[in-house]
């Protein structure tokens, strides 16, 4: 039986019903999440940190609203394990570097077990696999991008490894061990008011489709594009700005007042004046 917040959370990704637990449907869920819920950051920058326990986190989606991987992981472990799947959390780190084999707890992800087989399932990303990936050594296409899948050894081991070139974040990596939400509080703590975390400095979105990844981090907007590339565009009205979180992104601006806009569109404004001002000296 699917609950009332359930319910609300399957309608935001626009399949009310998924059915009974198939590779399929899961499928289908992983391809509406992350086209639909973005990765964001917005409450954070205003300094109103949203806790990550599932049931908060999947209120906040049926409204309209986003989060990072411990919010949309949490919540869609949660919602696949009300729909009759099997679902393990799993502490993991994400990367930059290529050679990055560490776990350094900043990403949760997930394997779900369904029709004999078990896979990966990361909707915690906003530039990770449009689908979920086979949780098994290989390389593997989802059309312009290729991921990598592979044991992680050493002393974060035993674990797995999924690497991609697609997108800002080319690494994650992940125990094998199962995990709880309590495991990840002490991190989100940190990554959500640490003056030094990334989190807190810069605003940053972004989403998945089939083509490619929309990232907007702080006032550039990008396009990765699988087959045609990246573009960027710089915003420079606070119109553009809100348009793009509203319209690329998907983000329901609702709970935002003219206080919380204009002083979002300030912080963002003074950051990217920082950053503009670095890039020059670095010319």
């Amino acid at each position: 039986m699917i609950s009332g917040i359930s319910a609300g959370y399957l309608r935001r990704l626009g399949i009310p019903d998924p059915g009974k637990p198939s590779a399929e449907a899961l499928f289908a869920l992983q391809r509406a999440h992350v086209e639909r819920v973005p990765y964001e950051n917005i409450d954070i920058q205003l300094g109103r940190t949203p806790g990550i326990d599932p049931e908060l986190s999947a209120r906040r989606f049926a409204a309209g609203r986003g989060g990072y991987c411990f919010h949309l992981n949490g919540a869609f472990a949660a919602l696949l394990e009300s729909l009759g799947y099997e679902v393990s959390r799993h502490v993991g780190g994400v990367y930059e570097d290529l050679d990055a084999r560490g776990v350094n707890g900043n990403h949760m992800a997930l394997s779900v077990r369904v029709d004999g087989a078990v896979y990966f399932v990361d909707t915690g990303l906003g530039d990770g696999p449009y689908e979920p990936l086979p949780l098994l050594e290989g390389s593997y296409e989802q059309g312009e991008f290729g991921y990598r899948i592979e044991p992680l050894g050493g002393p974060d081991g035993p674990g797995w490894t999924c690497q991609s070139a697609g997108g800002p974040f080319p690494v994650t990596n992940f125990r094998s061990a199962p995990a709880t939400m309590a495991d990840f509080e002490a991190e989100h703590v940190r990554l959500s008011t640490a003056e030094d975390s990334p989190f807190v400095t810069t605003l940053t979105l972004l989403r998945r489709d089939a083509e490619g990844i929309d990232l907007l981090r702080g006032r550039v907007l990008t396009r990765i594009d699988g087959a045609k590339g990246s573009s960027e565009t710089e915003l420079n009205t606070a119109e553009e700005f809100y348009d793009a979180i509203g319209g690329v992104f998907g983000r329901e601006l609702d709970d935002l007042t003219p206080t919380d806009r204009a002083a979002l569109w300030a912080k963002v404004s003074r950051a990217h004046e920082t950053w503009l001002a670095g890039r020059a000296a670095g010319a």
